[in-house]
This record gives C-alpha cells, sequence and structure tokens, in this order.
C-alpha cells in the first residue's frame, strides 16, 4: 500500500455527482446542495475538497465574478464558479438527481 493519504474522497465524489447534474455552481451553492442531500459537512471542507479537486483537474474554475450587494466586509464578493474537470468521473447519484429534479 502506497503511503500518505489515498487520494479518493467520498466528500469530493459527492461534489461532482452535485456539479454533473447543475453544470456549474460557487462554492456556497454547491454546499448548500450537499447539505441536504448528504451527511452534515462543514464550508470549510467543501471549500478545502474544491481546492484539492482543482489540483487534481476533478474540477475547474468556469467563471469568477464580482457580485454587487451589501456584505459585511464591504460592497463586492467575488465569487468562483467551479464546474467538472476533465478527470471527473460521475457516477449518476440517484439522491442528487431525484433532489435537484423537484
Amino acid at each position: 500500500m502506497p503511503r500518505g493519504r489515498p487520494i479518493k474522497s467520498r466528500i469530493r465524489q459527492n461534489i461532482v455527482e452535485i456539479l454533473y447534474f447543475i453544470g456549474k455552481a460557487h462554492g456556497y451553492k454547491i454546499y448548500h446542495i450537499y447539505n441536504k442531500i448528504f451527511p452534515r459537512v462543514s464550508m470549510r471542507s467543501i471549500y478545502y475538497h474544491l481546492k484539492k479537486g482543482l489540483a487534481l483537474e476533478e474540477f475547474k474554475i468556469d467563471q469568477i465574478k464580482q457580485e454587487k450587494g451589501d456584505y459585511s466586509w464591504g460592497a463586492t464578493a467575488e465569487k468562483i464558479y467551479y464546474a467538472l474537470g476533465k478527470n471527473a468521473k460521475p457516477k449518476i447519484d440517484e439522491r442528487v438527481k431525484r433532489y435537484l429534479e423537484h
């Protein structure tokens, strides 16, 4: 068995399933959908796996938007939209399909 942490991640695979059905989304939307379907995880964990998935090319950055609003930190927020990358292998999870269809 090779040393170190295994590359596979159930959380990252679940994110792949979500992005397969919705196409692209920013991190907070992914977090919101994830917690409605799968066992609860922290937002920090979602962002960790998005970053790790970028490095493994399971995800890619689709676009970066500056959105105006009244936020506690200022007048704009940067939203990074993620999509599936070339190494993503969706398995077509029926739970995600059912949740997003209704």
